[in-house]
């Protein structure tokens, strides 16, 4: 599932920052809950894999993909989008358990990115 987008997209936190009026505050506080939910849904996917089960698969996907392009994690959005269709494809195999890895190792790449960019641009 190789993705040549970057791993953070900065262009989308900066728009999220101009979009609430610059309230830094607020974007911290929204990144620093997707942060915190970024494991809890790996392991709703990890479980689902886990227990070949394409159903329940389908949720903590879909709320890692629109989590992860909120805050412009776009390669971790593509792989979890990719996990989110294998789950509503009904059928799960070795490119579930590929998936899985390579989102954990996106999410931890997208939570390094982003606290670069945050000591950056919000001190």
């Amino acid at each position: 599932m190789p993705d040549e987008s970057p791993v953070l997209d900065e262009s989308v936190l900066a728009e999220l920052l101009t979009s609430t009026g610059d309230d830094a505050a607020f974007v911290r506080e929204l990144i620093d809950t997707y942060l915190a939910d970024v494991p809890l849904q790996l392991e709703g996917i990890a479980a689902a894999v886990e227990a070949d089960d394409p159903a329940a698969l389908v949720r903590p996907a879909h709320t890692l993909k629109s989590g992860s392009a909120t805050v412009g994690a776009m390669r971790l959005s593509a792989v979890a989008r990719e996990l989110e269709f294998a789950g509503r494809s009904g059928a799960l195999d070795g490119g579930a358990r590929r998936g899985l890895e390579t989102a954990q190792a996106e999410a931890d790449a997208a939570a390094q990115a982003i606290a670069a960019w945050l000591a950056r641009e919000l001190g």
